[in-house]
């Protein structure tokens, strides 16, 4: 039997947190911080991505198997967090400035509601490990609910 192949993609939410990854049985071998422009990040509840030409998302770039994209998106995204998540393909830019296609999750549709805190930390504690600027951290904080 020969070994699935794999494809670039890149995280932006709580799958940039590797110990969100292994709960899933995924272990990246490696991961590249990078950045999407024209969109912008929200978290209502589940981070999402909209297009803003304006903005741009921080997160990482990995390769997965089709069959661990199937598991993230389809048994955990969509069977316990409850948000249908498709693949868009997308050029994002890594630290050395160059560039690499990957595929990207985005939910068409998502109903906005508060987020938990407890999902934000698991987005905001790798983002200032891989020091994204601190706007952008910031910004997800903005998410919080009110105390």
């Amino acid at each position: 039997m020969t070994e699935e192949k794999k494809v670039w993609v890149f995280f932006y939410g709580s799958y940039i947190n590797l110990n969100v990854l292994k709960e899933m049985d995924i272990v990246p071998e490696f991961f590249d911080i990078a950045k999407l422009s024209g969109f912008d990040i929200v978290i209502q509840p589940r981070a999402n991505l909209i297009p803003s030409f304006a903005h741009e998302v921080f997160g990482i770039l990995t390769t997965a198997t089709h069959s661990e994209l199937d598991r993230l998106y389809t048994e955990h995204a969509l069977g316990v967090l409850g948000e249908r998540y498709l693949p868009e393909a997308v050029v994002v830019q890594l630290l050395d400035a160059s560039l690499q296609p990957a595929l990207c999750y985005i939910a068409s549709e998502m109903k906005a509601k508060p987020a938990e805190n407890d999902y934000i930390d698991r987005i905001v504690g790798p983002a200032t490990e891989y020091d994204f600027p601190k706007s952008y951290i910031k910004h997800l904080d903005s998410f919080r609910p009110s105390r």
